[in-house]
């Protein structure tokens, strides 16, 4: 195959005007026929108002490498793309399934690669089926009833199924997992643009479908899957045999609904358990898996009118109609403080919504959320400030947690048990904000009038005041009065990092901790490469267990 780098339409192009430019590209007869892939696609809206989406694409042709010879185009070059393999199989024999915690994203490729290959494996996750969970997180916010067992950060897909579906990574990525993780997404339904837009994203509406068809096909090809069920104990089983072989592990699993404990003897038991899974940290701490605190973010989510944001980022007029057919503009924005802190934008929903993501009684935790049409009045990003083991001290490596718990609890007193909200001029002014401007709050759940502010430490607090006044130079219109900010933005990722060796083992064999919640991903994609990554690690040892059951 070619691949050709750089060609540039204008957005509004058609497809045909896409293959003549391909056509012309390679020089490619009249009448002799190719076929392409597209690569990648970006938008380049360095001369706005005058758009232009830039592609790479593959080309399959008669007489690839005479036309490659004749062509002296720098962009024009021969596809070397890595395609993903899975390792072959390992020697040591499985006596017992492999068990998977968690059933993010992590979990989830984790558990379906392991089934694609034969090790049918076990998966246990604390919430709920991802349809009963989507009603039960509405009925939380319509209601402000929470349950601490399904929610927006506890069931199947994780807390990502609750955001705005970002498929991007900054992970280099020499094995093809990227690409293989797009691929599967598009087998079970995800848009099939998310192969090569730059910045795709699936949305939380497309996500429920998307990972409810991979659970199906994990079970079909061997997999379990159990639901209202946690993993309370993990521990080294004494060796008794075949069912439980020197090196296994002892798992404690209870059924979340009714109480009700059970035993299950593994191997490999991958940790997938997400960057909220608080108790089971300090299960594992007690009994001396090694850990340690690391740094995380936290801050507010902002809103702003997406029109707001359109006109920026394309040149056209605010309230105009984005030109072409275009997307809801996103935006990335960073400063770095004087001091030495770092102040940037995080999980940026286009068209999109601020959702209360608690999950722990007496705490408030919002996050962002979008669907997949981003067709929301407003934008919302977090707006977060880097905070270390020296911000929150202590030995204890769940220090981070702690912090995390206190600033949430802030938040729930300043709200009143609600999303509490503050109009940025009002934030600057420490003052507690008494009407909404033209910004109007799109909060999944109840919000009320709070002094977000007092919810951070000063240095924190000022952070974000000199972070979002610095992005309005970079942004107009960004630092306007009326903006609406509301917290508290914690779980931007995992606080502690389980620790694991070459192998991805942790120092209790059999562990593999694995994906956000470990400290080894950040977001959707990283989590599930992750979990690639740990599956391979599981099936470079071991031998699949289904070919075990019958010899």
């Amino acid at each position: 195959m070619i691949r050709i780098q750089q060609l540039k339409l204008h957005t509004g192009h058609s497809e045909a005007q896409l293959e003549e430019k391909i056509r012309k590209t390679l020089r490619i007869r009249e009448g002799e026929n190719f076929s392409y892939r597209i690569v990648r696609r970006s938008l380049d809206a360095r001369k706005k108002p005058e758009l232009f989406y830039v592609y790479t694409v593959d080309v399959s042709t008669k007489g690839e490498k005479a036309l490659l010879r004749k062509n002296r185009n720098k962009h024009v070059q021969e596809s070397r793309e890595v395609r993903y393999s899975f390792p072959e199989p390992g020697s040591e024999k499985m006596h017992c399934r492999p068990v998977v915690a968690g059933f993010g994203p992590a979990g989830l490729f984790a558990a379906y690669m392991l089934a694609l290959h034969g090790y049918r494996p076990v998966v246990v996750e604390r919430g709920m089926d991802a349809l009963q969970r989507k009603k039960d997180v509405e009925t939380f916010w319509e209601t402000g009833v929470l349950d601490v067992r399904s929610n927006v950060q506890f069931g199947e897909g994780g807390a990502g199924t609750f955001s705005d579906g970002k498929l991007n990574t900054l992970v280099k990525d020499k094995y093809g997992r990227n690409r293989k993780v797009l691929e599967i997404l598009c087998d079970h339904g995800a848009p099939e643009e998310i192969a090569y837009d730059a910045k795709p994203h699936i949305g939380t509406d497309l996500l429920i479908q998307v990972v409810t068809r991979m659970r199906e096909e994990i079970i079909r090809m061997g997999g379990q899957v159990c639901f209202h069920t946690q993993l309370v104990s993990a521990e080294p089983a004494a060796p008794l045999g075949r069912d439980a072989e020197e090196g296994s592990l002892s798992l404690v699993l209870e059924d979340t609904l009714t109480g009700k404990r059970r035993e299950e003897t593994t191997q490999a038991l991958i940790l997938a358990i997400g960057h909220s899974a608080r108790d089971t940290f300090a299960m594992l701490r007690d009994r001396g898996v090694p850990m340690e605190a690391k740094s995380f973010a936290v801050g507010v989510r902002a809103e702003h009118p997406q029109s707001m944001i359109d006109a920026d980022q394309y040149g056209t007029k605010e309230g105009a109609d984005r030109p072409d057919g275009l997307p809801a503009a996103a935006y990335k924005l960073t400063c770095q403080l004087p001091e030495g802190r770092g102040v940037y934008t995080f999980c940026m929903c286009p068209g999109g919504y601020v959702v209360n993501a608690s999950s722990e009684e007496g705490r408030v935790a919002v996050n962002g959320m979008s669907y997949h049409d981003r067709a929301g009045r407003n934008a919302n990003s977090a707006v977060i400030v880097t905070v270390t083991p020296e911000d929150f001290g202590g030995e204890d490596p769940l220090a981070g947690v702690e912090f995390q718990r206190k600033l949430e609890e802030r938040a729930c007193q300043a709200g009143q048990g609600k999303v509490p909200v503050q109009l940025f001029g009002d934030f600057c002014r420490g003052k507690i904000s008494e009407r909404i401007g033209e910004v109007k709050p799109q909060i999944k759940g109840g919000f009320s009038f709070g002094d977000v502010r007092g919810i951070f430490p000063e240095e924190i607090g000022d952070a974000i005041e000199r972070g979002i006044r610095e992005f309005g130079r970079k942004l107009p219109g960004y630092d306007r009065e009326d903006a609406v900010l509301s917290g508290v933005e914690s779980r931007t990722s995992s606080p502690v990092r389980i620790l694991r060796d070459e192998g991805l083992e942790s120092s209790l064999r059999g562990l593999y901790p694995c994906g956000e919640g470990a400290g080894y991903a950040g977001g959707i994609m990283s989590a599930a490469m992750d979990g690639m990554k740990v599956a391979e690690a599981v099936a470079r040892k071991y031998r699949p267990f289904d070919k075990d059951a019958n010899d």
